[in-house]
């Protein structure tokens, strides 16, 4: 998988899509820093979670951001999306390619190198680490070190996502560390002080 080093932003979605995400999302995504956006909405029917990924899909397209789905293969499979991030209580990725193909399919490691061979052993495109932040997005249950990442690249060229916390304090001591991308949202989507356009500036 190709990626560019000044486009090192995963962006995930806020838990809630409003009426004025869909302008913000464009905003944010015209500054070319994003490679990734997620549609992790875990609340919502599927039938709903199909209407607003069919919008995002279209602005992900114009901006040549990959498209991805949190957990679920049926939903990226209906949506045609480019792919979809898998969690370890998740469909596997062997089965998830028989629905898929040839898409990008991405696993959540945790803290552990084990789970990350594993997922290498199967051929995922980018293993996710975290969290490395303590996060309002989600509740931490697996605390990682910033030394993993190192450990992880000596493994691997698998391309890392690092996961937990992010914002502008912290997000150039994982790209320091060798991390690929960094999974943002509410550092962009809840953020008090900044607008998302602002805030998605800031990282540079």
């Amino acid at each position: 998988m190709k990626f560019n080093k000044k486009k090192f932003i995963y962006l995930i979605s806020p838990t809630k899509i409003s009426k004025s995400f869909y302008n913000q999302l464009k905003d944010v995504l015209k500054q070319k820093k994003v490679s990734f956006f997620q549609l992790r909405l875990k609340k919502e029917s599927f039938k709903k979670k199909l209407q607003i990924g069919r919008k995002i899909k279209t602005i992900c397209k114009k901006f040549n951001v990959k498209f991805l789905i949190n957990d679920d293969v049926y939903l990226a499979k209906k949506l045609n999306a480019d792919g979809c991030h898998l969690g370890q209580k998740d469909m596997g990725i062997t089965e998830a390619r028989k629905l898929i193909g040839n898409k990008i399919i991405g696993i959540t490691c945790h803290n552990s190198i084990k789970l990350a061979k594993i997922a290498i052993t199967n051929k995922a495109d980018y293993i996710a680490f975290g969290a490395f932040y303590s996060s309002k997005t989600k509740k931490v249950k697996y605390k990682a070190a910033i030394n993993l990442i190192k450990k992880a690249r000596r493994i691997t060229k698998t391309p890392i996502v690092a996961i937990g916390g992010i914002n502008l304090n912290n997000y150039k001591n994982l790209l320091l560390n060798k991390a690929n991308f960094l999974a943002i949202s509410g550092y962009i989507w809840n953020n008090k002080k900044l607008k998302p356009i602002e805030a998605i500036k800031k990282l540079k």
